[in-house]
This record gives structure tokens, C-alpha cells and sequence, in this order.
């Protein structure tokens, strides 16, 4: 089977395409004597991302105090509550260690790589200088085995954020962790907080890994009758399938099958994902050992909910409790009630709840696979539910982006936009050829914005699979008053319109967040024009 990313080949690709973008992957220690940041050739008619422009925006956010972080990407063990993996992890935890700063300070976290091969670390919906934002061979060298890197940039906006590589599918193992920005001028009354972060997990159960999973879906399924990515269920030969919707195992080097098939859901269409997952966690943990979370009857407590996962959205629920919602993607909303939230890959929301006395689940149900992840509140004395429970709350009202209005104090301002962007959702799992406008990933490739302008972004989803958006350094707004947000559900068949304002240069990617379809292709870049 393919074990090579796509990744893995590049180096070579955009030297000759005469970019300005990084050749030959490097990533040595700055502290070392080599450069670790972007080539200083030209970039043509494109801002480069260590280019006076960038070093100009980031001035302008006025950094403040200095908050110095370590951080260690190593091979690990990890307990995730019975099974233990042989895993990669920041450090000997999952998720990573969260890190807790306030909205003005400077971030001076140095990553040291102790794993086998490069990595880098994105800072998920920050919209930070363009040369910290950690993809590789786009806007800094990967940081190679035995190497580190000082990441440092001003953290602008409070919220719910979180960080992972964008280095090849390790966002799919352990490598991920909250980063929680603080608001100095926080309007929020809350007694507690709680930070939870879904997750559904593969790496060293059974000898599987991401690498071996993409290996596998990148065959496609032209052989048989079992395509799925543009035609729909109705003719597929689902002989084979166990009765979670998974090919029938077949043992190998590199684990059993894990391709799903057969996932539908209500919300997401047709197919609910490609990847049949052994375990579906919160906090690190299964649904068998779950964390407890303890206050007291009567408490406020603000719950952040990170979706870390890599091919699962989330429908979640706390059993017996409303949920208030007042922020998503860490831009604030104007709250809305709700029993259940729909959380694509990397979007987080912020929700209030008013903490009732006895043992309650926070279940989180990964959405068309029917396995559900499961922590628990507790605030008085009871037996604690199964690690099946499924409260009435997930059959109840479920509150999707599209339902929220934007908190006042962040809408943008009404403005025809200056320029309109158009990207189709292609591909399917037929070849796994997932790319926008037919096209697969090419980091020489952009598509030109200018400082200054209003952008519409419009994605056309021409596919019979949800993909959750992501925009690296900005976030757009949903249409009519809609919430500011970075990540974003476009269905199947529909198209999603956002717009945003070009307000900090750089190369910036736009990808699906499900690991698999962007490792295969599905990532483009926004460029900024001198």
C-alpha cells in the first residue's frame, strides 16, 4: 500500500515551479545557525510570509507581555482508559497540556521535535502572523527529526482555540491540545470552566496508523461496486461489511480495514465519514473510564468544546441540562438555547449551563457512526450511567452555525465585496481524488486577494459528503448577520457564502478539516498580491 503523503514529495515541486516558496525541507533549530523561516527570494507578485508586510501587521497588533511555553513532540504510551497506545503526543498526555494566555500577550512556545520524522504546529483559527502559522513548505520549512522551532506571534483575540501539526495526517494521532485565550474584559459570569475536547482515535490499536488508513482509502474503491464519493448508496454491493458499515477486517502489517461505509446521518447527508474508528474519546478518554468533572449544585460553568477529530463530527449533549450558547469558533453569538450541538472537525463552541445536582453524561455521539464518547458532571452523590447512555437531549433540539446571529460587537460592516472567490468541493471515494475545482493541493498555486478588500468566499460542494472548511488567519461571516467563524459545515449538494476582510498578509491555506480529504487534496491557498 501507498505509505508516502503528498507532502513528502513537494519540496522538489515547488522549487521548480520558481515560487519563492521553500525548497528542500530543512527544519533545523533557529538556535543552530539555520534559518528555519521562509526563503528570502522573490515572491513574485505575492507577499511572502516573512516579508516586510507580514512584520508590519504584527506590529500593529501592539504584542504585549512575553508568555515563554516548552513544548516536546515524542513518541509515546498513552492510557486512554483500559486500551494503551503506543502513540505521538505533546508530552506524555492527551490531549496536550493546554496552554492559557491572555489576548494581547506574545506566545514564545519552542517546539522540540523528538519524533521520527518533520513536523510543524498550526495554531487553529488564530489569525496570527503568517510565518508562525505552521504549514509546512508554505510559510516555513518543516522542522525536522531532532530539530525545534520558536514559534512567536501575538495572540490578538480571546477564545476557544486550539493547536495540531499540519504535517502529513499526525493531526490524526496524538498531537493536539486546547489553547485558551483569555479576555481581559471578560463579559461572561461563570463559577467554573470546564474544557473538552472530542477526539476519535486509530493510532496502535490493532497495529493501525493515520499513515496506513490514507494508505488504504487512497486506493478508492473503483474496484467492485462500492463507490460512494459521487453517486449515491442505493447500487453498492454492501456485502462484506460488518454491521458497524466497516469492510469485514482483514489483518495485515498495517491493521485491519478501517474504511467505513454505510454512514448516514439526518444532519450530514449520505455519508457521515470514511473512517471506522475503534474508540471515540473525550478528554483522552473512552466512554468505559470517562473523566468526571466536578462542581456543585447551582454552578455556572462554561464549557469549551474543541471537535480534535480527524474524520468525525459530533452531535453533543449534557443529560438533564440545557445548554446556552454563547461563543463558536471564539467569536461571540447572541446566545442561543439548545439540548444538542452539531460540531464538525476543528470548529469549538462555548456553551453556559447552570450545573443540577446528581451524576450527569456529557455524551458526545459521533454523528452517522453511531459509537458515542462520554464524560461525566458530577455535583452530588449517584450511580454513574453506563457507557451507552444515550440522554434525551440528543434527540432534542440541535443547533447548528447556521442558526446563530453574530454577537454584535463582531459583525462586519455592511460592504459589497471586491472580489469574489469561487471553489468547488470535488472529488470522490471512487479514486479519492478529493481537491477544489478539480484540482488537487499545489502550494505554487493561489488565488489572489488584495489588503483591503472585502472577499467573498463561495463554496460550492459538488460532492454527496459533508466537508467542514477551514480558513487559516482570518474568519468570514455567515451571511445576514451570521456568526464570525473560521471552520464551517458546507453539506452535500449546497453551497456555503461567507465573506471576510483581507486585513493580514500572507500565503494562507483553505482545506477541508478532515485529514484524509486534505491529505489527498482538498487544501488550496489564499495569496496575498503586493
Amino acid at each position: 500500500m501507498r505509505t508516502t503523503t503528498r507532502r513528502a514529495v513537494l519540496g522538489a515541486g515547488i522549487a521548480a515551479a520558481g515560487s519563492g516558496l521553500l525548497a528542500a525541507c530543512t527544519g533545523s533549530s533557529p538556535h543552530s545557525g539555520h534559518d528555519n523561516k521562509p526563503s528570502s527570494a522573490p515572491q513574485g507578485d505575492y507577499v511572502s510570509p516573512d516579508g516586510r508586510e507580514v512584520a508590519d501587521a504584527e506590529a500593529g497588533r501592539n504584542p504585549g507581555p512575553e508568555q515563554k511555553v516548552k513544548l516536546t513532540a515524542v513518541q509515546t504510551r498513552l492510557d486512554l482508559g483500559g486500551p494503551t497506545v503506543r502513540t505521538w503526543a505533546y508530552g506524555d498526555r492527551l490531549p496536550g497540556r493546554e496552554i492559557r494566555v491572555t489576548a494581547g500577550d506574545t506566545l514564545a512556545l519552542t517546539l522540540a521535535n523528538h519524533l521520527p520524522e518533520s513536523t510543524s504546529v498550526h495554531w487553529h483559527g488564530l489569525a496570527l502572523r503568517n510565518d508562525m502559522d505552521g504549514v509546512p513548505d508554505l510559510t516555513q520549512r518543516p522542522i525536522k527529526a531532532g530539530a525545534s522551532f520558536e514559534y512567536r506571534f501575538a495572540v490578538p483575540h480571546p477564545g476557544t482555540y486550539w493547536f495540531h501539526p499540519h504535517s502529513g495526517v499526525q493531526q490524526d494521532r496524538g498531537l493536539y491540545a486546547p489553547l485558551i485565550v483569555e479576555d481581559p474584559r471578560e463579559p461572561l459570569r461563570y463559577d467554573k470552566e470546564w474544557v473538552v475536547v472530542l477526539d476519535d482515535w486509530v493510532d496502535g490499536v490493532d497495529g493501525s496508523t493515520p499513515d496506513a488508513v490514507l494508505a488504504e482509502l487512497s486506493q478508492g474503491m473503483d474496484h467492485g461496486d462500492m463507490s460512494h464519493g459521487d453517486t449515491d448508496h442505493g447500487g453498492h454491493d454492501m456485502s462484506g461489511m460488518s454491521a458497524s458499515g466497516a469492510k469485514s477486517p482483514s489483518p495485515g502489517a498495517s491493521g485491519p480495514s478501517r474504511m467505513l461505509m454505510g454512514s448516514r446521518s439526518d444532519l450530514l447527508g449520505e455519508d457521515a465519514g470514511d473512517v471506522a474508528y475503534p474508540y471515540y474519546l473525550v478528554n483522552g478518554r473512552t466512554a468505559k473510564a470517562p473523566e468526571s468533572f466536578r462542581a456543585k449544585p447551582g454552578d455556572r460553568i462554561r464549557i469549551r468544546i474543541v471537535n480534535a477529530g480527524g474524520d468525525t463530527a459530533f452531535r453533543v449533549a449534557l443529560g438533564g441540562h440545557k445548554m446556552t450558547v454563547t461563543h463558536t469558533d471564539g467569536f461571540p453569538v447572541e446566545h442561543a438555547m439548545t439540548d444538542a450541538l452539531l460540531l464538525g472537525m476543528g470548529e469549538r463552541y462555548d456553551v453556559l449551563v447552570t450545573a443540577q445536582d446528581g451524576v450527569f453524561p456529557l455524551v458526545a455521539l459521533a454523528e452517522g457512526k453511531q459509537e458515542t464518547a462520554l464524560a461525566l458532571l458530577r455535583t452530588g452523590s449517584g450511580s454513574a450511567p453506563g457507557p451507552s447512555v444515550r440522554p434525551a437531549e440528543l434527540s432534542g433540539k440541535v443547533l447548528t452555525a447556521d442558526r446563530l446571529t453574530a454577537d454584535k460587537s463582531v459583525r462586519l460592516s455592511d460592504r459589497k465585496p471586491d472580489r469574489t472567490v469561487k471553489l468547488r468541493l470535488t472529488g470522490g471515494m471512487a479514486k479519492y481524488d478529493w481537491g477544489f475545482n478539480n484540482k488537487k493541493y499545489d502550494p505554487s498555486q493561489r488565488h489572489p486577494i488584495r489588503a483591503g478588500e472585502r472577499v467573498r468566499l463561495v463554496f460550492t460542494n459538488t460532492t454527496t459528503m459533508w466537508h467542514p472548511v477551514h480558513l487559516h488567519g482570518h474568519t468570514f461571516a455567515f451571511a445576514d448577520g451570521g456568526p464570525r467563524k473560521d471552520t464551517a459545515i458546507v453539506l452535500p449538494k449546497k453551497t456555503l457564502t461567507v465573506d471576510f476582510d483581507a486585513d493580514n498578509p500572507g500565503l494562507w491555506m483553505v482545506h477541508c478539516h478532515n485529514v484524509y480529504h486534505a491529505e489527498a487534496g482538498m487544501m488550496t491557498v489564499l495569496g496575498y498580491r503586493r
